[in-house]
């Protein structure tokens, strides 16, 4: 693996911790697509660090379940903003 890549892994892992955003937001900030980092959560980090791997893997399962949540609040907003 190139250094630079798995330097970008743990520099967005690391960001995951800190933070808990989600895939979307995060690949928003780095300017990559949502692909490159989950492939890079997923699959590049396991063979990185396995401990910050499981840390974010925990992040990511809990942003999952809550994905739901999140789209139906935005559609309430966006309804009450078109009552204006």
């Amino acid at each position: 693996m190139r250094a630079y890549i798995e330097k970008r892994t743990l520099l967005v892992a690391n960001h995951i911790l800190d933070t808990h955003e989600t895939i979307r937001k995060t690949a928003e900030i780095f300017n990559l697509s949502k692909s490159t980092v989950h492939y890079d959560l997923s699959k590049r980090l396991r063979k990185i660090d396995i401990r910050l791997y499981s840390e974010v893997k925990k992040i990511l399962e809990n942003n999952f379940q809550e994905k739901h949540i999140r789209g139906g609040e935005s559609t309430r907003r966006k309804y009450i903003s078109e009552k204006k």
